[in-house]
């Protein structure tokens, strides 16, 4: 499989690249947007079918997480945003919003651990989104405090 999955474009550097979005299934509830509570089954491989992570090797437990928050790479985020709960979609990662020229390794801490991921490594995930949740809302200091 190729970069080119014959999706929308979702997301664009100013050198051209681009996160692609095909939907597998589209879903019938809530929409995800920036600040939702996302819960995602997935499985990422590289661009030559080796898959490198999976929900099956986390137990099959779904990943939850903020979109937009700090900690997941752009280009998952970006290929999440506008799904909505049900649904399925194949996105296509390119470096520039993956991990870009820098490898990931089983051990981050340890330079000589085997490499994961390649550097310049494109991203293909099949991602089920299972549940959205709105964010809960901002506490202001006097009311933190009170």
């Amino acid at each position: 499989m190729t970069a080119d999955t014959g999706g929308e474009t979702t997301g664009e550097t100013p050198q051209g690249d681009v996160v692609q979005a095909q939907d597998v299934t589209v879903g019938t509830g809530a929409e995800a947007k920036p600040g939702s509570i996302v819960s995602v089954l997935y499985v990422g491989r590289l661009s030559d079918g080796t898959v490198f992570d999976s929900s099956e090797a986390h137990n099959n437990e779904p990943l939850r997480f903020q979109l937009g928050a700090q900690g997941i790479i752009p280009g998952f985020q970006i290929g999440i945003n506008g799904m909505k709960e049900g649904g399925e979609r194949l996105i296509a990662i390119p470096p520039a919003f993956g991990y870009g020229d820098n490898p990931v390794r089983q051990d981050p801490n340890d330079p000589a651990s085997a490499v994961v991921i390649p550097g310049k490594s494109t991203l293909i995930f099949n991602i089920k989104l299972v549940k959205v949740e709105e964010a809960p809302p901002a506490t202001t200091t006097s009311e933190a405090t009170e």
